[in-house]
């Protein structure tokens, strides 16, 4: 029994430790799309927001506040929402990137089956500012 905790303890330092080694920049940028998306699932629009720069500018001259209230209608429009992203294309600059990738947006009243359902082809800039990549231009296109 004491060999078999001491086993478990091993293996829990081992994961602990692995944790700890400093993520690489994409590993960073590809966590904090992934944060997004969760954060859309889950209905959380102001966590969502956190990773939109201040100087937002989307599709159509769209900015940070417009993309908020669109966020919060479609929200408030639809009881279920989803957010399935393809591969994300991650090109790297120094502290810029940009990422490309297919998203199929699904949205609904509950129901087993979204009513609703769009398939738009995006490709965003971001910048790393102290640590956190932050989306500052995005372009959405229906597919």
């Amino acid at each position: 029994m004491a060999g078999r905790a001491a086993s478990c303890g091993l293996v829990l330092a081992l994961l602990l430790l692995g944790g700890c080694g400093r993520e690489s920049a994409e590993q960073r940028l590809r966590a904090q799309v992934a944060q997004m998306q969760e954060a859309l699932a889950e209905r959380r629009p102001g966590d969502f927001m956190e990773a939109v720069a201040e100087d937002f500018t989307g599709t159509q001259g769209m900015d940070r506040a417009a993309l908020h209230n669109l966020l919060r209608a479609q929200l408030l429009a639809n009881a279920r929402m989803g957010a399935t992203l393809g591969p994300l294309d991650v090109q790297l600059r120094e502290d810029t990137a940009t990422v490309a990738f297919t998203v199929v947006l699904t949205g609904g009243n509950q129901r087993l089956l979204p009513e609703r359902m769009q398939s738009y082809r995006v490709t965003s800039g971001w910048r790393d500012q102290g640590g956190q990549w932050r989306v500052y231009y995005a372009e959405w296109k229906p597919q």
